[in-house]
């Protein structure tokens, strides 16, 4: 297991935007009909979705989420070093969306940015990355960007994938604070990558001519997913926990990814875990992929302006499949409340 303590790292902030626009899942009865999609509210408890407009894209949503994070804390672009933009749906297949941001956000040619390709799992092995490079490099303040407006290349008509996500863009903000630490833990299970995946659009297919359209479109398989959930995702964080001596009962939250209600409640169980520790914010968001993590802390605390630090665990896991966790200690005043915005970007000039 990769696993790790990083030192003189601090989150200091965390931000998070999402569409104005609402879709009830309830409407979808006229498609699915009414005790299909009753079953899949209850099992999933996902009840609303904020989903993005035509126009808007991933990078719209951190692009908000990072000018109100800067800001809030006052950060000048010029002294942020590096941007980490984590997503599976870029603004293109080339160039790397981070780099339209850097130039979008007004930050310094020196700036290192660069998108990372992951899904679940992708702000903890966000923290990693932009935490490892503080401690290691001359790199003081990195903003980590997570985001996916994972409803492009969803089929409306797909009862297994239409009515699952919800879109989002978070922004966080780390820097170099002498004697705080983050520990962490990153695995991957390679065999699984069938479990999650869009299998055509790209090199792998560029060759065959038997391609179907669905075949361009986001595939899942949910029993496969869960199963890897309740046993590798358990044991990899139970081990964690014991190899770090981090008890469970003096940790005051528990943010998991928000893959469905009832994969949330039965790690949780699994883990021994009372669900008044377990942030929820599935039922009005929806699955929000990548960004899940953040954007329920940010549900959960938002409003809280206390100076009241927290000790939290976050798991992020899924698409790869890749997993890993996360324990660390910040203040609950550093989440900004949550953005709604019909922001988008009109290739020219800020809108």
């Amino acid at each position: 297991m990769a696993d790790g303590i990083i030192r003189n790292v601090e989150i200091k902030g965390i931000a998070c935007a999402v569409p104005e626009k609402i879709i009830r899942n309830e409407t979808y009865a006229s498609v699915f009909g009414e005790d299909k999609v009753k079953k899949f509210i209850n099992m999933t408890g996902i009840k609303t979705r904020h989903v993005a407009a035509d126009e808007q894209c991933t990078s719209d949503l951190c692009y908000v989420a990072a000018k109100n994070l800067m800001e809030r804390l006052g950060w000048d672009p010029s002294s942020i070093d590096a941007l980490i933009l984590i997503t599976q749906t870029p603004d293109y297949a080339v160039p790397a969306t981070a780099c339209v941001l850097q130039y979008r956000l007004g930050l310094s040619e020196d700036c290192i940015a660069f998108d990372i390709n992951l899904g679940c799992s992708a702000y903890v092995y966000g923290i990693w990355q932009a935490a490892t490079m503080i401690s290691t490099q001359n790199i003081n303040r990195v903003l980590l960007l997570v985001g996916d407006t994972s409803n492009y290349g969803i089929n409306p008509k797909d009862s297994g994938t239409a009515m699952i996500f919800g879109d989002g863009g978070t922004a966080t903000a780390l820097e170099r604070s002498e004697g705080k630490e983050i520990k962490y833990f990153l695995k991957t299970k390679g065999s699984g990558y069938k479990c999650i995946m869009v299998p055509a659009g790209h090199a792998r297919s560029r060759s065959k001519t038997n391609m179907k359209s669905s075949d361009y479109e986001l595939a899942m398989n949910g029993s496969d997913i869960f199963n890897f959930t309740i046993t590798d995702v358990q044991k990899g964080l139970s081990d964690f926990m014991t190899q770090y001596s981090i008890d469970k009962n003096n940790v005051d939250m528990f943010v998991f990814h928000q893959a469905n209600l009832f994969i949330i409640k039965h790690l949780s169980n699994k883990l021994g875990i009372p669900l008044g520790k377990v942030p929820i914010s599935i039922d009005r968001y929806g699955n929000t992929s990548g960004e899940s993590i953040p954007l329920t802390l940010v549900d959960a605390l938002g409003e809280d302006t206390s100076e009241d630090s927290i000790k939290l665990v976050m798991c992020g896991f899924g698409v790869g499949l890749s997993y890993g966790g996360i324990y660390l200690e910040m203040k609950k005043s550093i989440c900004l409340p949550m953005i709604y915005t019909n922001y988008y970007f009109n290739g020219d000039d800020e809108n």
